[in-house]
This record gives structure tokens, sequence and C-alpha cells, in this order.
């Protein structure tokens, strides 16, 4: 389930950047994929029974939290990082959070964090590295970085948030409520009556190897909404349930291997011999990682 959800948000950053390339910015595709999601998963959970809707007093907050950090403010960061840094700068950065979680299992959890997902952790780290190849002279920006790290920390507390409420409710309720009050946060942050909806109708080129092809970008948006967030959220939150946030965090950097090969494949981007080396040792890791039983 985790490396079928890294997978499906790979693919999911070559169809946003074509999404942008519309018009739209960044953050009102990231609340229009919240409002999405979330009104996708409550209809998703109503088939199964309103009861499984229901909120008691006492999850209000913890609920609420995960929505507001572990959903709407990671990709915040997220997109503020990209806004100033190389998107695989930011993704590395990123990528940080599951050494976050390791290092909060181990000191306030008082997990026993076997030694081989440390060093999977490591190279999973050496491998992203690689793929990105910071020694060739990328200049940072400051700011950019610090929002890379904020969004490093917000990533970390969505899977251990995830972990723990997903042990009191099922999947499809939890991320419904998630992206309800991620859905708020946005509501408040940019209000829905200036969203630009005339942008949706308009018809784009995929890019690329696949530019003669055009489709509106109200279909490239159902997309990042439906396989690009219910059905990845959805998985890495299921599969919670069977494996610790630990190694999710670890597998989920399949993510950036696929994002680079996708961008290869539709959008020609080059790969070089020492990025194909940095994604070998990546999956070396998440198979390490899946050992750690």
């Amino acid at each position: 389930m985790v490396l079928v959800a890294a997978a499906l948000f790979g693919v999911n950053g070559t169809v946003a950047k074509v999404v942008l390339s519309s018009g739209l910015t960044s953050l009102r595709l990231t609340e229009a994929r919240c409002v999405g999601a979330f009104l996708g998963l409550t209809l998703l959970a109503l088939t199964r029974g309103r009861s499984t809707l229901r909120l008691a007093r006492r999850e209000v907050v913890p609920i609420a939290t995960f929505g507001v950090v572990g959903v709407a403010l990671v990709q915040l960061f997220y997109f503020l990082s990209i806004h100033r840094l190389a998107i695989a700068i930011a993704l590395l950065i990123q990528y940080l959070g599951p050494l976050l979680v390791a290092v909060w299992a181990r000191t306030f959890g008082h997990e026993h964090v076997r030694r081989r997902i440390w060093v999977a952790l490591g190279l999973s780290l050496t491998g992203l590295t690689l793929m990105v190849q910071l020694w060739s002279g990328t200049s940072l920006d400051g700011l950019g970085v610090v929002y890379a790290l904020i969004s490093a920390v917000t990533y970390a507390a969505y899977l251990l948030l995830a972990e723990r409420e997903v042990a009191r409710r099922d999947t499809v309720s939890l991320l419904a409520w998630g992206f309800f009050f991620a859905t708020v946060f946005w509501s408040v942050v940019q209000p829905w009556w200036s969203f630009p909806a005339g942008v949706v109708g308009r018809t784009v080129s995929l890019q690329g190897s696949l530019a003669g092809i055009h489709l509106p970008v109200w279909a490239l948006v159902l997309w990042v909404v439906v396989l690009g967030s219910i059905a990845p959220f959805s998985l890495i939150v299921a599969a919670l349930r069977h494996v610790s946030a630990t190694r999710v965090g670890v597998m989920a950097m399949l993510e950036p291997v696929v994002a680079t090969v996708v961008a290869w494949a539709w959008l020609r981007e080059s790969l070089s011999v020492v990025q194909l080396l940095g994604a070998a040792v990546v999956l070396t890791a998440i198979a390490l990682a899946q050992t750690a039983r």
C-alpha cells in the first residue's frame, strides 16, 4: 500500500506541474485538492454508514490538529519551499521527516528502532542526495530551506498523528475529517470567492512527449484529487494499521524516485548515471527497511 501510494504521489507531481502551467497557482491547486478530497472521502464514508462520520468531542482537537498540521501545512510549506528552491532539493529536505519519526519513536515513544532502520534512513538520504546532485554548485535560498525544514517537521507530524488516530477510527472517516479541517484552514487563508474559476475551464497541452494531447484543466485537477490525494492518502493511513510510521516514512521515499523517472519519460527531463545510481540506493534502502519486522 505504501509503495503504490508513493508511486501515485510521484506521478502526481508531473500532473500538478502541467496544471500549474495553466496559470492556477500552487496554493490554489492545493486548496482545490483538499476540498475535492474532502467531498470524495465524505461520500465514500457515507456509503459505509453515516455512523462512521460521528465525531466525539474528545476527538475534535486531535483530528483538527491532524487536518491542519498533517494535511494542510505539509502542502503549504512544501509549495512555499519549491517557490524558492528546486523541487528536488525541497523533496530531499522534506524527506528528513522519516528520520525525525525514527528519532521521536526512539526518544519519546521508547520504541526499539532496529539498527537496519537507521542504516536504511542513511542510505535513503544518500540516494536522494545523489539524485539531487547537491555538489553541482546549487545555491540554496535561506528562507526556502527554512520552509522545507518546516515541511519535514509537519510531514513527520502527519505520519505520527495518523498512526495514533487510525488506531481509534477507520481510515476513510479519519481522512474525511482531516481534509475537512484542512479545507476550513484554506478557506480562511484563501477565501473561495476569490478563486479563479475561469482557469479550470481552459485546455492545456500535456507537454513533453505528450505535447500533442490537450485536456481541460478540470480533468487534470480531478486526477490530482482522486489519484493524487484520495487514493494515496488512504493507502498511507491504512498501511499504518500494519506498518510502523518509521518504516512507512522510509518506504515512502520511493516517491522522488518515481517522480524523477516520470519527469524523464513524460517531460523529457534528463537523468544522469549518478541520478540512476541514487535511485538504486533509495530502492535498496526500502528493501532493507522491509526486512526490519
